[in-house]
């Protein structure tokens, strides 16, 4: 896996990136390893990062008030996780972000990401389309879940996260969709006989 390249092409299918501009952006990235099930960012933590997924799959979640473990949102192969900005207050995660298979990531400090915003026009537009995106996808999921029945809902992950569904536990998937994991086994089934 050539992960400068897998880099390059993330950029550059966000915003046309040139080579000396992710190279810039390359110069300041780590790469590293993180098992299944581990937390690679734990809530009201300091975090200063952007992260990069190069291959796997993780989730961002939050423990409510009863206890119950809610799923916000999944990321994939060749991704973005939610913005610095988006994800933090005072540099302390709102979010807990956990592996849910083997996950290589690449990850710069937040700092740098804006150091270099300030002085290359590329970078710029490439992470304000980041969070553009982040806020696009935001509000279309709270949309989602406020306007469309369960198998809808379920309907329109499958649409978006393609073949997650039968990489990742159905936990994850039903406190994503906001139903318990019973009623997500039985739309299954109902739209397997359809």
């Amino acid at each position: 896996m050539n992960k400068e390249k897998i880099i390059s092409n993330i950029i550059n299918s966000i915003s046309p990136t040139s080579n000396k501009s992710i190279a810039e952006l390359l110069n300041i990235t780590k790469f590293k390893s993180i098992t299944p099930k581990q937390i690679f960012i734990e809530r009201n933590t300091k975090n200063e990062y952007e992260y990069f997924i190069l291959t796997g799959i993780c989730r961002s979640y939050l423990i409510n008030s009863d206890g119950d473990d809610i799923t916000i949102s999944f990321f994939q192969d060749n991704s973005i996780l939610t913005p610095h900005i988006a994800r933090t207050f005072n540099n302390l995660s709102n979010l807990n972000f956990q592996a849910i298979t083997d996950l290589e990531i690449g990850l710069f400090r937040a700092d740098k990401l804006v150091d270099l915003m300030i002085k290359n026009m590329e970078i710029r537009n490439f992470a304000n389309t980041v969070l553009q995106n982040e806020l696009i996808q935001k509000v279309e999921k709270e949309i989602m879940t406020a306007s469309l029945s369960a198998k809808e809902r379920l309907i329109e992950f499958r649409k978006q996260f393609n073949s997650l569904e039968n990489k990742i536990p159905h936990p994850y998937i039903a406190s994503y969709l906001g139903i318990t994991n019973i009623s997500l086994s039985r739309l299954r089934g109902d739209l397997a006989k359809e």
